[in-house]
């Protein structure tokens, strides 16, 4: 271990993560009502220009009347190159003070992003004299925020996590796709020709470094990492396979952009019985190998060690926390 030790960002359960429309009321209710471990109420991409300021009131109506109880409401701004930003912001937290947990930054580009929208919301919370503080979420779903995602992960204490962006990413990277966080039949390998001259062809995935590289960051940084959207909502099983590839990588969740997706990224990202069983294993086997003053023992024919335990008790603290929901 590093003699530099990470603050970790506070361990909320992050397996689903719900887009609504703020300029929906009632989606509003009925993501309330949902079974999402966060939600995000949007002001920016799923609101037209002439509801922003409408979706703002929805916003503020439904942190106030609404029961968000068992989960963590976020809401996500509009971009910092927009004259709606600051308005989000001293609107939603000075009418609704004290009632968000996160916020959503888009498009984050540079560190000095995540540094003006931390200065205004300090100064609100200072203002309305709200002693609960707010953390952050940045998108990365530009080049400019993939170049520089190490300093946007360490810009600010209130940083919780990091989400991949992969539409706008598309386009700022400029990639021959027109898909949301789907495969592309375009990006593959072709294998060599076998004894019969056949080949076949391998579909890989275009999004790999993209997100590998985000969860090094977020983990570097303490952060929370999250894929983002999948954008074809009648393809469940094409959904289930993206998400599932972002678990493997490290990612905590995904982002669900219809209720229909939520149930599976909950499910996904909650350890199996038999995975749990397995690592409350290891951990009992390496109690009993520390009495014995050994350092590494072999369960079911297979080395453990320390890092071993590291892995078991991720796992296992996790399914607590689902439980405790």
């Amino acid at each position: 271990m590093s003699f530099t030790v990470i603050e970790q960002a506070p361990a909320r359960l992050n397996r689903s993560e719900l887009a609504v429309p703020g300029s929906s009321a009632r989606f509003l209710e009925k993501a309330a009502q949902g079974a999402a471990d966060v939600v995000f109420l949007d002001l920016e991409d799923a609101v037209a220009p002439d509801e922003k300021e409408k979706a703002r009131k929805n916003i503020i109506a439904a942190l106030n009347d609404l029961d968000w109880s068992g989960k963590t409401v976020s809401m996500r701004i509009n971009g910092l190159d927009t004259h709606y930003m600051y308005r989000d912001l001293v609107e939603v937290l000075e009418g609704a003070p004290g009632k968000l947990d996160l916020i959503m930054i888009p498009k984050v580009g540079t560190a000095a992003d995540v540094y003006t929208v931390d200065c205004i919301v300090s100064q609100i919370e200072a203002a309305t004299k709200v002693e609960k503080r707010i953390g952050f979420e940045m998108i990365i779903e530009t080049a400019l925020g993939m170049a520089n995602i190490h300093e946007i992960a360490a810009a600010s204490p209130r940083n919780e996590s990091l989400h991949f962006g992969v539409a706008d990413y598309a386009a700022s990277t400029k990639a021959a796709t027109v898909g949301i966080g789907g495969p592309n039949p375009n990006y593959g390998v072709l294998t060599d020709p076998a004894d019969d001259g056949s080949r076949d062809y391998h579909w890989g995935d275009m999004w790999h470094y993209a997100i590998a590289r985000m969860v090094v960051a977020a983990r570097a940084h303490g952060l929370r990492p999250l894929d983002g959207p999948f954008g074809d909502i009648k393809d469940p099983d094409g959904y289930t396979a993206q998400a599932r590839r972002a678990m493997v990588l490290g990612c905590e969740g995904k982002w669900a952009i219809h209720p229909s997706q939520v149930d599976l990224a909950n499910e996904i990202f909650t350890p199996t019985e038999k995975d749990i069983a397995k690592a409350k294993a290891i951990l009992e086997a390496m109690e009993q190998a520390k009495k014995e003053g050994r350092g590494a023992v072999t369960l079911d024919g297979k080395l453990i060690d320390i890092a071993s335990i590291k892995q078991a008790e991720v796992m296992v603290n996790k399914a607590a926390q689902i439980a405790g929901k």
